[in-house]
């Protein structure tokens, strides 16, 4: 699995915090936002959120770690695109449940609230049970089936609630797509020209021009 981490600049000392503790997860780790120490453009929740919805669509990513200050901002950001499905994780019980129940691909982290002695630990221990059970695998296990058709409904709600991807990113401001997508690493990361949506191509090519 491709994991990648995306924070904004609120939470950009918690960085090197995020990627230590996924080292030995066993999955490919990413880092997309806030590694670079005084990077130009600065993100904030909202580019954050776009990048989420952007590296799950092509497919450059399968799940996302994120976050800012409280968590919310970042959720409410993410959550905003297409087949993203973000949880607030504040604790190891909360990994462990929303991967198992909710079978999401992304998850929010509270980085500066409540994030004080031994808080790269916490994160440890989150990754630690985030990834020890079955994405989407149910618990208690005799409520599987259930769950796992309400997540098939969840993946139908988010089809019918959202346009495609290019034309979100053709109506969003241009600044901050731009902003985005000229953070360093990301157009690397994306290989515009490689991507299999060709009206994202195009708009994200103009946007660039």
């Amino acid at each position: 699995m491709r994991i990648a981490v995306i924070n904004e600049t609120s939470a950009g000392d918690k960085n090197a915090d995020i990627l230590a503790a996924l080292e030995g997860s066993g999955h490919e780790v990413i880092n997309v936002g806030m590694q670079k120490t005084g990077a130009d453009p600065e993100l904030s929740y909202i580019h954050t959120g776009f990048l989420t919805g952007l590296l799950i669509h092509t497919g450059r990513a399968d799940f996302v770690v994120g976050g800012c200050g409280t968590g919310q901002g970042y959720m409410s950001s993410a959550s905003q695109y297409p087949n993203v499905f973000c949880g607030h994780i504040m604790t190891p019980m909360d990994a462990w449940l929303f991967a198992q129940i909710n079978g999401g691909n992304c998850i929010s982290l509270a980085l500066a609230q409540n994030y004080g002695w031994a808080g790269n630990e916490n994160l440890k221990f989150i990754f630690e049970r985030l990834f020890s059970v079955e994405i989407g695998g149910g618990y208690p296990p005799h409520r599987k089936e259930p769950q796992r058709q309400y997540r098939e409904q969840l993946v139908t709600v988010s089809r019918a609630a959202h346009k495609p991807f290019a034309d979100i990113a053709a109506e969003l401001p241009r600044d901050m797509v731009r902003e985005s997508l000229t953070y360093p690493g990301v157009t690397d990361l994306l290989d515009v020209s490689s991507l299999a949506d060709a009206g994202l191509v195009e708009i994200i090519n103009e946007i660039l021009s």
